[in-house]
């Protein structure tokens, strides 16, 4: 019997916003759907702000300069 391993990533590449939720796409191609209430900042920014965002450590994380909110994509999987 033969398995083929996995390869794994915790960096995001990119990150969208749909029905109250933050939808994070990983570069190993999983994508994750956390709901925007977990969230307090990321729940009462105004879509723009939500828009403003950026990767910080190569896709480890994401910043919100505006609104000053800091996410671990890492954080998002456990």
């Amino acid at each position: 019997m033969s398995f083929s391993v996995i390869s794994k990533s915790n960096n995001a590449v990119n990150i969208d916003f749909a029905d109250s939720k933050m939808i994070v796409f990983l570069e190993d191609g999983r994508e994750l759907s956390i709901p925007l209430e977990w969230f307090p900042r990321l729940r009462k920014a105004t879509d723009e702000q939500l828009k403003k965002w950026r990767f910080i450590g190569k896709g480890e994380g994401i910043h919100w300069e505006e609104i000053d909110e800091d996410i671990s994509v890492e954080n998002l999987l456990h």
